[in-house]
């Protein structure tokens, strides 16, 4: 904020300008009470005075009194030291115009008293709002900070999807290539298609949640091709899907786990399930698989990338009240739920 630096290279500047014109107000403030007659040489020591004696109460009280009592909450200490400070700056006024000019009237020390006390308050003020601004410059800088880490985050968690969905769809291609499947072209085809969504389409941090959910049909085709007809793939729609925006690539992870680790399984009952509902603005997306626990990658290999980034994703993209993710495996089912709160276009 260019208002908040200036002010504070301008701060000694404004402090010097601040008294001068106290100084200023003080001589035209004897010129009247003189009728309108100004003697140079007095007016401007007793001006100078004046503002010696106040000065002193207003440096004590912004240097001392409020670092070591006020801004640590001892109220009572500060009360009393400020009265302290409020007594001896109207003594040292006095005293100076008894020593330089003879001038001795102690009726006037109630008025200097509370003279000062009134640019303490001002001064006093004036700190106040300055500690303010510097707060409000130090929170701006920390939440551009926090928001450059965050967006330097999610795109590393971006870039992590793409080559881990290559990988894996490479993989499968490879297999059947070994084969010589007349398949492969129409997977190549499909790959193709998915790697526009994941390369172009899914750039930003929400996108259409129909196009994901295309995404995921298109997927499941792909996958379809090199399974078995043997395996129960189902796939189940319900809810309006249009003017929804979800974060991209949502559900590929769990998607692409299911396919994985359920292909594998040498059960004659192997099925991957998929639901996504659409209900008052929160989805209902459900994803369950069989496994064969004796295929489970080991503690050691490389796995459960996707599964780790896309709950990143939510942490960083919704609110703990905007989601709920369950993961659970039980009797060679693995099963994963996910309530999301939508964003809408509208």
């Amino acid at each position: 904020m260019p208002l908040i630096r200036n002010y504070q290279r301008y701060k000694v500047l404004l402090q010097i300008l601040f008294w001068l014109s106290s100084t200023a107000f003080a001589l035209a403030s004897f010129y009247v009470a003189s009728d309108y007659q100004f003697n140079a040489a007095k007016d401007i020591l007793r001006a100078l005075i004046l503002n010696t004696g106040f000065a002193l109460a207003v440096y004590i009280n912004l240097w001392v009194l409020i670092p070591r009592f006020l801004k640590k909450k001892y109220y009572i200490f500060y009360t009393f030291w400020l009265l302290i400070s409020m007594a001896l700056s109207s003594l040292v006024i006095l005293g100076l115009f008894y020593s330089l000019q003879h001038f001795y009237q102690p009726k006037l020390f109630s008025t200097y008293f509370f003279t000062t006390g009134f640019y303490i308050g001002i001064s006093s003020l004036a700190k106040f709002v300055n500690d303010w601004i510097k707060m409000q410059d130090i929170e701006l800088r920390y939440n551009k900070v926090e928001r450059e880490k965050l967006k330097a985050e999610l795109n590393t968690l971006k870039a992590q999807i793409n080559p881990h969905f290559l990988f894996n769809s490479l993989n499968n291609i490879y297999s059947l290539s070994l084969t010589n499947s007349k398949k492969t072209p129409e997977m190549i085809l499909k790959l193709s298609d998915l790697m526009r969504h994941v390369l172009y389409e899914s750039r930003e941090n929400l996108i259409s949640l129909h196009k994901e959910v295309e995404f995921i049909q298109n997927f499941i085709e792909l996958q379809r091709i090199r399974l078995s007809d043997q395996t129960d793939i189902r796939f189940e729609l319900d809810g309006a899907i249009r003017d929804k925006l979800i974060i991209p690539l949502i559900f590929e992870p769990f998607v692409d786990n299911a396919f994985k680790h359920g292909s594998k399984s040498i059960s004659e009952k192997a099925f991957i399930h998929i639901q996504i509902q659409v209900k008052d603005n929160w989805l209902h997306f459900k994803v369950s698989n069989n496994y064969e626990e004796a295929l489970q990658p080991t503690k050691n290999e490389a796995h459960g990338i996707g599964l780790k980034n896309v709950q990143k994703r939510l942490e960083y993209l919704y609110k703990k009240e905007e989601y709920h993710l369950n993961i659970s495996k039980k009797e060679n089912i693995f099963k994963v739920e996910l309530q999301l709160l939508l964003k809408t276009t509208k």
